[in-house]
C-alpha cells in the first residue's frame, strides 16, 4: 500500500462533510452512550459494591476519560483524514500509521459482534410488547433457547441494514439527523423508565445501593474495572472521536465538547443505575448476575410490575436505540477509511463493509449454540472476539493515542484550543497518568498481572 504524504494529500473522500456544533455533541454522545451504560456499566456495579464503585468510575472519568477523549478529538480535526491517516496527517510520523490502522481495524471487529446484542434487543422488544416474552416464566430458558437457534441471525442482519442506511446517507443528513433524534428520545425514555422504577415497592433499597456509597465494597479489581469502564464508555481507542474530530468545525472548542460529551455518558449512566437498580431489589433479585442481568432478570421483574408489557418494551427500545447509535459510529470509522483509500464512494464503502461485517460476524452468533464448535480453547467465538477486541486491541489503541499526543505531537498546544495553564495539566495526564494506568488496564485484562 503506498501511504506517501501526497496521496495522503489529495486522497481526502467525504471533504466538505461536516457536523453542526450541537450535531456533534449529540453525535459523540450517542457514540459513547451505547450498551456499555445500559448492559455492561450496571452488571459490572453491581459486581463491584454499587454507589462506592460509581464515584471511583466518575473520578476515572474526569482524570483519564476525559483527556483521551479531548486527544482523540484534536488529532482527528488537526488531520482532517480518516483514523488510520489521522495521525500522520495531523504531523506524526509514516510510522504512526500502524496505529490509525489498528484504530480501523478494532471496531469492525467490534461491529461484527455488536449488532448481535443490537438484534437481541430488537427481538427483546418486540416480543415484550407483543406479551410474548412473558408467556413462559423460564426467562433464562427463553434467552438460552433464543440465542441458541436462528432467529439471532436474522435480527443481526436486520441490525446491519438498519446501521447501514443511516450511515449512508452521510455524516450531516444521516448520522446528525439520527442522534439528533434518537438521543433525545432516549433521554424521555430513561425518565419514564427511572420514574416508573423509582416509584415500585421496595425501590428505596436499590437507590441506597446505587446512591449511598460503601467504599469497604471496593478493592484494587474494583479500580482497574472502573478505570478501564470510563475509557471504554466514551468510545476511546477505537478510531471513533478520531474519526468524529474529522468532521468538527475548526471554531468549534473542543475543550467544551470534551466535556458535554463526558457530561452526557454520565447522565446515562447514572440514570442507567436508578432504573436497573430500583427494579431489581423491587423484585428480590440480585444485582450481581453479570451479563445475563437484563435480558434474564429483568424480564423476570417486567413481568411482576401492572403494565410490564409497556415498560418492558420501552426499556428494550432503549438498549436498541443505545446500540444502534454506537453501532451507526463503529461502522463510519472503516467507511471513512476506504473513502479516502480507495476513493469509494459512500453508499459503495457503506454496503460492502456492511456485508464484510455481517458475514465476519456469523461464526460468533453461531458460536452461542448452533454451532459450538466454534470456539477457541473452550471459549465460543463471540465470547473470544469480544475479550480480544475490548481487552487487548482497545487498551492498545487508547495508549497509543497518549504516548502520540503527549511526546512525539508537536502541535498538541494548538490543535486542543487549550489556555496555557489548562493545557500543561492536559499534557501532564497524557504524559504521566493515562497510560500508565491504561497500561495497568492492559497488563490486568489480558491476565498478564493480578490483584
Amino acid at each position: 500500500m503506498n501511504f506517501s504524504k501526497s496521496h495522503l494529500e489529495q486522497n481526502n473522500s467525504g471533504k466538505g462533510e461536516r457536523f453542526s456544533r450541537a450535531g456533534f455533541i449529540l453525535a459523540a454522545i450517542g457514540s459513547s452512550v451505547g450498551l456499555g451504560n445500559m448492559w455492561k456499566f450496571p452488571y459490572i456495579t453491581g459486581e463491584n459494591g454499587g454507589a462506592a464503585f460509581f464515584l471511583l468510575f466518575i473520578v476515572c472519568l474526569l482524570l483519564i476519560g476525559l483527556p483521551v477523549l479531548l486527544a482523540e478529538l484534536a488529532i482527528g480535526r488537526s488531520g482532517r483524514g480518516s483514523a488510520a491517516t489521522a495521525f500522520i496527517k495531523a504531523g506524526g510520523h509514516k510510522g504512526w500509521l500502524a496505529a490509525g490502522l489498528l484504530q480501523v481495524l478494532t471496531p469492525f471487529i467490534i461491529l461484527s459482534f455488536y449488532v448481535i446484542i443490537a438484534g437481541w434487543t430488537l427481538q427483546y422488544a418486540i416480543t415484550s410488547f407483543s406479551g410474548s416474552l412473558f408467556s413462559n416464566a423460564d426467562f433464562g430458558g427463553q434467552f438460552d433457547s433464543f440465542i441458541g437457534g436462528y432467529m439471532p441471525i436474522v435480527w443481526q442482519f436486520v441490525s446491519v441494514l438498519i446501521t447501514g442506511w443511516i450511515v449512508a446517507k452521510g455524516v450531516s443528513n444521516g448520522i446528525e439527523k439520527f442522534n439528533k433524534v434518537l438521543i433525545p428520545a432516549m433521554l424521555v425514555l430513561l425518565i419514564i423508565l427511572m420514574i416508573r422504577a423509582i416509584t415500585l415497592p421496595g425501590a428505596g433499597a436499590g437507590v441506597s445501593f446505587f446512591l449511598n456509597p460503601d467504599f469497604s465494597q471496593l478493592t484494587t479489581e474494583s479500580a482497574l474495572v472502573a478505570l478501564g469502564h470510563a475509557f471504554f464508555s466514551l468510545s476511546l481507542g477505537m478510531g471513533i472521536l478520531v474519526t468524529y474530530g474529522s468532521y468538527v468545525d475548526k471554531n468549534q472548542s473542543l475543550g467544551a465538547a470534551t466535556v458535554a460529551v463526558g457530561a452526557g455518558d454520565l447522565i446515562y449512566a447514572f440514570i442507567a443505575g436508578l432504573i436497573i437498580f430500583p427494579t431489581t431489589f423491587s423484585f428480590g433479585i440480585a444485582p450481581d448476575q453479570g451479563p445475563k442481568l437484563i435480558f434474564v432478570a429483568l424480564p423476570a421483574a417486567f413481568s411482576a410490575m401492572p403494565l410490564g408489557f409497556l415498560f418492558g418494551g420501552l426499556f428494550f427500545i432503549l438498549l436498541a436505540i443505545a446500540a444502534l447509535t454506537s453501532a451507526v459510529s463503529l461502522l463510519e470509522v472503516p467507511v471513512k477509511y476506504f473513502m479516502e483509500r480507495l476513493s469509494w464512494s459512500r453508499n459503495l464503502a457503506v454496503w460492502v463493509i456492511s456485508l464484510a461485517v455481517f458475514i465476519v460476524g456469523l461464526p460468533s452468533a453461531l458460536s452461542m449454540g448452533l454451532v459450538p464448535e466454534f470456539n477457541i480453547n473452550g471459549t465460543n467465538l463471540f465470547d473470544w472476539m469480544d475479550f480480544m477486541a475490548s481487552n487487548i486491541m482497545l487498551p492498545v489503541g487508547g495508549l497509543l493515542v497518549t504516548i502520540f499526543a503527549g511526546y512525539f505531537w508537536k502541535t498538541a498546544a494548538e490543535a486542543s484550543g487549550l489556555k496555557s495553564g489548562w493545557f500543561k495539566v492536559w499534557l501532564f495526564m497524557l504524559r504521566y497518568v493515562a497510560p500508565i494506568l491504561v497500561l495497568l488496564v492492559l497488563l490486568h485484562t489480558s491476565g498478564i498481572i493480578h490483584f
